[in-house]
């Protein structure tokens, strides 16, 4: 009966810092969010969970504090990826919050209310969910696949054809302007031929052209600070793989998509063809 009751003291405990966390990432949401029904939606919410936090408090006598490191994350999330990844972020917590209340179910009267609130809170964060954001993922899709793909296996090759760091990071350069300006061309042709959609073809080639010039811009930095081309080489695949990472890691929040298996087949492409890039650099440096 003890384990018992302390292993129903840990969900306790759990859920109550769940709340106060989520109470404060609201709070600041709420702060930072323009559209003034956008706010008074997020200020509710984040009232409604200091609201479950004294409830918990209730139960298990003890005063919580915020995770600071949780929230300074989502804080920094917000700022790197919009607010429409940390609310859906927020929503899956939501998920997994109702999920977790299975266990002590039949213990706390008040738990229907607060399963209540909790539902109430995913449905209006999927409801201020920025669509435009998410319609023109595809195109950011598009412009960072290709700018890896296409840039990692450009810079491998050049690497050792030339053999000098500002030599590889304006023929670099160069080839990333133009492949940009190609693909958003083509983004541009591609959505405006499709009969139905509500993409804007001008917005598509932006998103698309965008996301590739930065990432041609952070794939090159290593050679533009770093003289030893063999070292820079190393720096921008692992850059790479960075961007990899995160693109992905926002992918599989906001579509509810599994990351490490996308993360590992876009990984292995770029890497792949930078390889082969390499060797061919190799065999081209030796020529010239």
């Amino acid at each position: 009966m003890a384990e018992l009751e302390k292993t129903l003291e840990k969900h306790i405990l759990s859920f109550q810092q769940d709340e106060i966390d989520g109470h404060e990432i609201y709070t600041y949401l709420a702060a930072k969010l323009k559209n003034k029904d956008d706010q008074a939606v997020i200020a509710k919410i984040a009232d409604d969970e200091l609201g479950h936090y004294y409830t918990w408090k209730h139960y298990s006598g003890k005063e919580l504090k915020a995770n600071r490191f949780k929230v300074f994350w989502y804080k920094l999330l917000f700022h790197l990826f919009g607010y429409t990844f940390v609310i859906k972020l927020q929503e899956n917590s939501e998920e997994m919050a109702q999920a977790g209340y299975a266990p002590v179910l039949e213990r706390f009267p008040e738990l229907d209310a607060i399963l209540k609130d909790e539902e109430e809170h995913e449905e209006k964060l999927l409801e201020m969910m920025d669509e435009e954001s998410l319609k023109y993922s595809g195109s950011v899709v598009l412009g960072l696949n290709d700018a890896l793909v296409e840039l990692t296996g450009a810079l491998a090759g050049l690497t050792l054809a030339f053999q000098n760091s500002q030599m590889i990071a304006l023929s670099g350069l160069i080839t990333g302007i133009a492949a940009a300006l190609s693909m958003a061309a083509s983004e541009y042709l591609s959505t405006s031929a499709e009969k139905e959609t509500e993409r804007n073809p001008g917005k598509s080639a932006l998103y698309t052209g965008v996301a590739y010039i930065i990432t041609v811009a952070l794939l090159i930095l290593p050679y533009l600070i770093i003289s030893d081309y063999f070292v820079a080489l190393g720096v921008m695949l692992l850059i790479g793989v960075m961007i990899i990472a995160l693109f992905n890691y926002y992918s599989s929040v906001v579509n509810d998509e599994p990351f490490l298996k996308r993360f590992l087949r876009m990984t292995g492409i770029s890497l792949g063809v930078a390889t082969i890039s390499f060797v061919i650099g190799y065999f081209v440096g030796g020529v010239i």
